[in-house]
């Protein structure tokens, strides 16, 4: 009989961590799993030291190289009727899978089940870690999880438990030039999928400086709003409204340049600073933020970033009427 759960962590050189995060996946408390690992092409023994005792762990090798394809090459074998990511520095809480199968048995309407997790590191997180982690773990019910996807993805990639013919439908993981985890979320909005996650931290994600997204050109700002530009000019973006960027800034004119790119057009920027206010950014005018409420029929990308600013954002848009996700939405 074939497992409830799959479980695939793709690992290269997992070094010290990943026996923990494996034993953290066989101490479940939902026992009916399979846990398939998918070694790297790794150039250390950790995979070899692993315990095999268990007849639930697999260790399989990747035929590819990176990451994609070590996860697709552990799907491949999966016979769950879900299938779990895992990273090989993380750890999984004990109740993470019987939670998370939970939500999806109780919402057949929803695809991919993310969860809370505690940012955790050697010396401390820093402020904006911080931050990042309350945005995360807030973004919970899929109509919030939709509508803020634009800013970062609200599903840490090591938390996701997919339905695995909703997975099978999307192709598994991409090989794009930005982030694959950020891009397979994204198809799956594009595609109609919704995602949520259960209340409560079920995972504890290690952040260090060796992490791929900390190594890899793909994860890069940069890339992250070029896939966010990307999925939104093909199926987020009403093309029968004028555009404006609030923010003249370095984000807002990336955005600016990316959307270009894609085939969209820009009518102006907003921004609030004094000596921005009534230039030129890329040949469009930089108008005062008041001068939103005469422009009623204009859809806004906030691409600012800095603290606090997107609560003042939302006030400012909420006296002029205008709804998140219909009127405007964030980009940064």
């Amino acid at each position: 009989m074939p497992p409830r759960v799959s479980v695939i962590l793709p690992v290269r050189d997992g070094g010290p961590w990943l026996a923990e995060a494996v034993a953290s996946i066989l101490a479940q408390t939902l026992r009916d799993l399979e846990l398939i690992v998918v070694d790297d092409h790794s150039a250390d023994d950790a995979v070899r030291r692993l315990d095999r005792g268990d007849p639930r762990l697999h260790v399989v090798p990747n035929a590819g190289s990176g990451v994609s394809a070590a996860f697709n090459t552990g799907l491949g074998p999966a016979r769950g009727a879900y299938v779990a990511r895992m990273d090989a520095d993380d750890i999984a809480l004990p109740d993470r899978l019987e939670r998370q199968v939970a939500y999806l048995e109780a919402r057949p309407g929803v695809a991919i089940c993310g969860a809370g997790v505690e940012i955790f590191a050697a010396g401390g997180i820093r402020a904006g870690n911080r931050r990042y982690q309350d945005w995360l773990n807030a973004c919970r019910d899929p109509a919030t999880i939709r509508r803020e996807l634009f800013i970062e993805s609200p599903i840490p990639n090591p938390t996701a438990l997919f339905r695995a013919a909703a997975l099978r439908g999307l192709g598994g993981y991409h090989e794009p030039d930005w982030p694959e985890d950020y891009d397979l979320f994204l198809r799956a909005d594009a595609a109609g999928l919704s995602m949520g996650k259960p209340d409560g931290v079920l995972l504890r994600w290690r952040e260090h400086p060796g992490r791929l997204t900390r190594t890899a050109g793909r994860y890069a700002l940069e890339r992250f709003q070029a896939a966010k530009l990307h999925y939104l000019t093909r199926y987020r973006l009403p093309s029968d409204r004028p555009l404006i960027i609030w923010g003249a800034g370095p984000t807002g004119r990336l955005t600016h340049d990316l959307l270009v790119a894609e085939g969209g057009t820009v009518a102006a920027f907003l921004d609030v600073h004094p000596r921005r206010i009534g230039g030129r950014k890329r040949g469009r005018p930089v108008w005062p933020v008041e001068r939103l409420a005469q422009e009623p029929a204009a859809f806004v990308l906030a691409a600012v970033g800095a603290a606090g600013a997107r609560r003042k954002i939302r006030a400012f848009m909420a006296r002029l009427g205008r709804t998140e996700g219909e009127d405007y939405l964030f980009v940064a």
